[in-house]
Parts: structure tokens; sequence; C-alpha cells
């Protein structure tokens, strides 16, 4: 199915390194194959203008198009199927069926279809990972503020405001956007932290 095909390209994007915009003019690109799916007895090739395109990506400046269609062509998501005269076009038979269509083909998309639903899939699991360290930094940042602030009120003897200090500063340490690798870095700092 294309569009399940199109859903799993958008979740693995950043492992395919093609943008929103390239996403855009691929999802144009599909609404003009005919078919819901994808199969290489269907011919495979799109040939709507550059005019066509913009018109379906919701008005994208036909320069912004082909500078995507470029981008999705060098990821090796599309092929280009060009014309003598570099026009997009179809050629059909007496009976009305295609003989030959210039334009883009879809086939590396059937043929990466495997490869590009496993991307979507570690790219979600990879998201699932850093919710649920997300979840558990919460969760010891709420325990340890509370565990030094008993300290404090029941006057338990430490070095309270000096664990404050280091615990504020593992937690402002973190940037805003942290990669997975920070955030299983200041989960073990927390776990130790919390331990002392």
């Amino acid at each position: 199915d294309k569009w399940k095909l199109f859903r799993a390209l958008c979740e693995a994007k950043p492992l395919l390194g093609i943008g929103d915009r390239a996403l855009a003019v691929l999802n144009a690109l599909l609404s003009f194959y005919p078919k819901n799916e994808l199969a290489q007895g269907n011919g495979l090739v799109v040939f709507p203008s550059n005019i066509q395109l913009s018109l379906r990506t919701h008005g994208m400046a036909e320069q912004t198009v082909r500078r995507h269609l470029a981008a999705l062509v060098e990821a090796g998501l599309l092929v280009r199927k060009d014309s003598p005269n570099g026009k997009r076009y179809v050629r059909r038979d007496r009976a009305g069926e295609v003989d030959e269509a210039f334009g883009f083909s879809l086939a590396p998309l059937l043929a990466r279809a495997e490869e590009i639903e496993q991307l979507a899939a570690a790219v979600m699991a990879e998201r699932l990972h850093v919710q649920r360290l997300r979840e558990r930094i919460t969760l010891f940042r709420r325990d340890i503020a509370k565990l030094i602030e008993a300290a404090v009120e029941e006057e338990i003897p430490g070095d309270w405001q000096g664990l404050y200090r280091e615990f504020r500063d593992l937690i402002e340490g973190l940037p805003r956007s942290p990669t997975t690798a920070q955030l299983e870095l200041l989960l073990d700092e927390l776990t130790a932290l919390r331990t002392d």
C-alpha cells in the first residue's frame, strides 16, 4: 500500500536524510499514481508537470519542487525516466494502455519498501526508548528533590546544600534537545546520586 509505505517514510525520514518538504513532494507524486498498491506491473512511472506538483503541494514554488525532486532522486527514493525532450508525458497504444511513460519512477520505493519499514520501526523503537528514559529521569528528579527536602526538614546531618547543587548541576547540564546517550548518562548519574 503506497500510503502505508509513505507513513513509514515519514517515520524513517531522519535516517534517510530527507525533510518535510521533500516528503510533501513525494506525497504529491504518490497522489498521481492511480492505484493504492505499488506493483511493478503497473509501470510505476508518474508524469505530472511541476505546475501540477506545485498545486498538489499546496502552492510550493516550482523551484522548490525541483530542488526537492532532486533530493528524492539523490536519496534513492525516485528515479528520473527522462524523455528525449526532457518533458514528462505518457505515450499510449491504440487500446489506450500505457506504452511508454516519461517522468519519475516509483520503483525504488517498491524495491526499498522492506528497508524503509525496518528503518521506521527502528526510529519508533528509539523514540519509545527515549520516552521511557525521560519518564525515569523525571521520577528520579522528583525522588531526589523530595529526599533532599525531607533530610533538610528533619535536620538529618549531611551536606544537603552541596548535594542539591550537584543535583541542579546535573539537571541544568542537560541540553535542550539531548541525545539518547546524554539521557542514559544523566539517568546513571541520578541513580548514583540517589544512592548516595
